[in-house]
């Protein structure tokens, strides 16, 4: 059966702790979660010392500081990353890292050996970085908030172009489209790409969901598709559902108000597992699209149907009429379609009120 994976987006929710990285991986492996995701970057790779925090950042924390402070308290060092994989191997849920810089994408490689990536929405017009994703030869998630569709033809022409090209060959816009074009490059992107929709606000107002962005970005690529939600709750993600995303992530935090800038925005564990247990219920649920009786409706069929009956007594000979022939239930018996057939038509035998007709 179809399954959507389910990302458990810890993110920088750990605050800088390896113990609450450890308590995240446990909370997302109960809450029934495939995969559960972190951040990887060195703070000084990431931004520059005046660059200011977003909105949605520093609403969420207390101190007015810059974005390198923040980041290097949010940072977890390459060795914590070690045990926190070696953890997830245990339990049986798979450990996946977003890079920020390209030291942290070698060593998410080179070294954690990972076989899937995830390029971040604010990645997505870094050329240079998605190119070393795309080298890398893993599976790629590319999220897609406050992109274009032009865009993303582009970031998936840097990608085709990796997939393809010689790694000597000098990358160029020309030769971007020209992967993107091609045969060969399109099925490099069927088998490693899945897109993300994705809108970035944290939380995402409703009304910017836009759902059906999800069939327009299937529709345009014909590459799997999937959702990153932003949104309070869980009823975005379970609407995404029977738009066949492959892919569903959420952030996830131990408790929301806790300080940091994307607690407010995520699920606790008991709404992870709510989320989750709907999600699989969703899918169970969505069938074949054919319209035809299920095998438990067949046990009722003739239990909530009607069938013709004998309304009064009626003798043999006697001729059928609207007064003496009614519709009743059971079902299994003539169907009230001959209803008219049967009127002015004479019995061939006697039937008691409340007998089924039966000739």
């Amino acid at each position: 059966d179809y399954m959507t994976l389910v990302i458990a987006e810890a993110g920088v929710n750990h605050n800088g702790s390896k113990d609450l990285a450890f308590k995240l991986i446990d909370a997302a492996h109960k809450a029934g979660a495939d995969i559960v995701k972190f951040q990887t970057f060195k703070a000084k790779n990431l931004v520059t010392k005046n660059a200011k925090q977003a909105d949605y950042q520093s609403s969420n924390s207390k101190d007015v500081e810059s974005q390198l402070d923040m980041l290097r308290r949010l940072e977890l060092n390459y060795d914590d990353h070690f045990e926190l994989l070696d953890y997830c191997q245990k339990l049986g849920i798979e450990f996946l890292s977003t890079a920020f810089d390209s030291e942290s994408l070698k060593f998410l490689v080179e070294e954690l050996g990972l076989k899937r990536l995830k390029i971040p929405s604010g990645e997505v017009t870094n050329a240079p970085f998605v190119l070393e994703h795309a080298r890398t030869g893993c599976d790629l998630i590319i999220s897609s908030g406050c992109t274009s569709l032009a865009e993303l033809e582009s970031v998936l022409g840097v990608i085709a172009f990796g997939l393809t090209a010689s790694k000597t060959c000098q990358p160029n816009d020309s030769l971007f489209a020209e992967a993107y074009a091609s045969n060969e490059g399109q099925r490099a992107l069927k088998n490693k790409v899945t897109l993300l929709h994705c809108t970035t606000e944290y939380p995402a107002p409703f009304n910017e969901i836009n759902l059906r962005a999800i069939a327009t970005l299937a529709d345009a690529f014909k590459l799997p598709v999937g959702f990153s939600d932003h949104s309070d709750g869980i009823i975005m993600p379970l609407a995404s559902i029977p738009f066949g995303v492959s892919i569903l992530e959420k952030h996830l935090t131990l408790d929301k108000t806790m300080e940091g800038p994307d607690h407010k925005a995520s699920l606790d564990p008991f709404e992870l597992k709510e989320m989750i247990d709907g999600i699989r219920k969703i899918e169970v649920s969505l069938g074949d699209g054919v319209k035809k009786p299920t095998l438990s409706e067949l046990k009722n069929k003739s239990i909530i149907r009607k069938s013709l009956v004998a309304d009064q007594a009626i003798k043999l000979g006697a001729i059928f009429t609207a007064e003496n022939v009614s519709i009743k239930r059971p079902g299994d018996g003539i169907s009230p379609y001959k209803y008219w057939d049967y009127l002015g038509k004479i019995a061939s035998k006697s039937y008691l009120p409340g007998d089924m007709i039966d000739e």
